[in-house]
């Protein structure tokens, strides 16, 4: 099958177009033809070596995470699926490897895709909406009438925040630049704040949850807009111990990751804020949920670009120039 990877780590060189074989099926597994997957910065961060460290990854590698199309294959054990269903998923760590023409994936991680969008939007959706329900449900616990800071409001992350933090009952504010405005306003954002000639420190006060994927100077800021007891969720670093112990890494990651989030820690000690590293994790039974939203029309995918597969080094670019609105998606078959 034909397939995009990486042979070594680089931020400047592409992907490489490869023939590989078809993944073998286990006895969990189902085989999935690919007919879209969705980008993700973190497959560039992946693919620069960024993240080698708590994702040791063996090369060479075929990147990608979010995944729809139909399902081939069953393996022996496989109970939920068929071959002929229709599914998306984010598959997990150390399983990737969306940018190809077939991909093996526990059932466990799949879902069946929603009936009311199409096989591209399916594909934008899994690691975004995955991220946003672990951190506002899961971690967070969003109650209605809470008030929650979603940051960079007009990403891939950001677009599906806003829509489950709305449908969970919450005030939302985000920041973007004001032609984005409109578009955040439909999905349902409150609070707008001019990334470019406002500071959201300066507007917002006593919030009860920031989701932020931002640097370090504006994690720092989102402290202290939080009242005491509220929470900081990162979805952009640093991670935690508690993160390396949830992933089992060895114990020399454990102290590295202890001292880089260290200095964060404590200052959210200080305030009474709770930091706390989110590294979103595979999950159909989540997805499934979301599905339900997407059907009912509480959650709409946002769908920036669409690129042809042989153009997948195009798309991964857009994806890292940082101007997409929504997600980026690439179409396989």
């Amino acid at each position: 099958m034909k397939a995009f990877v990486i042979n070594k780590y680089s931020k400047k060189e592409g992907l490489q177009f490869a023939n590989v074989a078809i993944p073998e099926v286990k006895e969990h597994d189902v085989l999935v033809e690919v007919h879209a997957s969705g980008l993700n910065l973190l497959d560039s961060k992946i693919k620069s070596g960024e993240f080698k460290l708590i994702l040791p990854y063996k090369l060479p590698l075929i990147l990608g995470h979010d995944v729809a199309g139909v399902i081939t294959k069953v393996g022996k054990n496989v109970t939920k699926y068929k071959v002929g269903d229709a599914v998306y998923a984010r598959v997990a760590d150390f399983r990737i490897g969306t940018l190809a023409e077939f991909i093996a994936v526990d059932e466990k991680d799949v879902a069946l895709k929603p009936k009311n969008i199409s096989i591209e939007e399916a594909a934008s959706i899994p690691l975004v909406a995955l991220t946003a329900w672990q951190a506002l449900v899961e971690t967070a616990k969003l109650q209605k009438g809470q008030k929650v800071f979603i940051q960079a409001g007009s990403g891939g992350v950001g677009t599906i925040a806003i829509q489950l933090a709305k449908h969970l009952g919450a005030t939302v504010a985000t920041t973007a630049s004001e032609k984005s405005f409109e578009m955040l306003k439909n999905l349902g954002a409150d609070v707008l704040i001019d990334y470019k000639t406002q500071d959201f420190e300066n507007i917002l006060k006593e919030y009860d949850l920031v989701l932020n994927s931002q640097d370090a100077t504006t994690l720092e800021k989102s402290l202290r807009i939080v009242k005491p007891g509220g929470k900081v969720i990162s979805i952009s670093g640093p991670p935690t111990a508690d993160f390396a112990k949830a992933i089992g890494a060895p114990w020399f990651v454990k102290i590295i990751l202890s001292l880089l989030s260290s200095g964060i820690r404590k200052k959210a000690a200080k305030l009474g804020v709770n930091y706390s590293f989110l590294f979103m994790k595979a999950d159909g039974a989540q997805l499934s949920q979301i599905t339900s939203l997407i059907e009912s029309g509480a959650i709409k995918p946002v769908l920036d670009k669409t690129f042809p597969f042989e153009q997948t080094n195009d798309a991964l670019a857009y994806v890292e120039s940082g101007r997409a609105k929504g997600k980026v998606v690439v179409r396989v078959k």
